[in-house]
């Protein structure tokens, strides 16, 4: 069976009783904040086959600047049943990472992080009275300047994989909270590139380089393995296959 059909910028990827997942596109939130700006909940509305639902609950969220799979449920049983499996370390989580640097091979990181209140901004900070946190990780492909990493967070901590690849020297290419750059250029790595005389140059890519690319659960009602997956989107692609030109 198909899956449904996209809700404006919101693609659904999976829509069953008790829970659904989407794509979701870098730039939303997957909650409401503060302000006015639009969320994936909101778009998730729109979907006739939502408008009944009294509340679609949280499970996990995903940064705003970050894209990929998304996981909601539909009913207080499944929102219990998903966190206590994210609690439980029985949820699998695949990210792939563009990140600065060569990084040498595959290897876990075992850090502890806490959310740190001394900063006027939401950020995780790590501390030896931190809670216990494990991303592991391996090499997919050697890009100019950078490597894009397949990431395995085995804890679900706030932003987790962007500290912990900072921690190790390999920052998210485009992360400038925690020592990544604004955006990646391609007049820094093509030899022979010529700049418009007619606008400025527009970057491969100018937010967070972080791709949730799949999510296995048991689904709440039948206790099945589910995986969910999504393709990087465009911006993404074609950061990996411009920068893998110029090695």
């Amino acid at each position: 069976m198909s899956p449904p059909a996209p809700v404006k910028t919101l693609q659904i990827l999976h829509l069953d009783t008790e829970v659904v997942g989407v794509d979701k596109p870098a730039g939303l939130l997957s909650v409401p904040g503060r302000g006015p700006d639009i969320c994936a909940i909101d778009l998730l509305r729109q979907c006739p086959d939502l408008r009944d639902n009294d509340a679609l609950r949280v499970v996990h969220r995903l940064d705003q600047d970050a894209s990929g799979v998304l996981v909601y449920a539909r009913t207080l049983a499944a929102q219990r049943s998903l966190v206590s499996q994210f609690a439980e370390r029985r949820i699998e989580k695949e990210y792939y990472a563009i990140v600065a640097g060569v990084v040498a091979g595959d290897g876990e990181i075992d850090l502890r992080l806490m959310f740190d209140r001394r900063h006027n901004c939401v950020r995780t900070t790590m501390l030896p009275s931190g809670k216990p946190a494990l991303t592991r990780y391996r090499v997919l492909q050697r890009l100019a300047g950078h490597t894009l990493l397949e990431c395995h967070p085995v804890t679900g901590r706030m932003h987790q994989i962007r500290v912990h690849l900072a921690a190790i020297g390999h920052p998210l290419a485009v992360d400038p909270l925690y020592g990544g750059g604004r955006a990646i250029l391609l007049s820094h790595y093509k030899p022979d590139y010529r700049p418009s005389a007619r606008h400025p140059e527009r970057p491969l890519i100018d937010r967070l380089t972080l791709h949730a690319a799949g999510i296995t659960f048991e689904h709440p009602a039948t206790g099945a393995r589910l995986t969910l997956e999504a393709p990087p989107p465009k911006d993404f692609r074609a950061t990996i296959t411009q920068l893998g030109r110029w090695v």
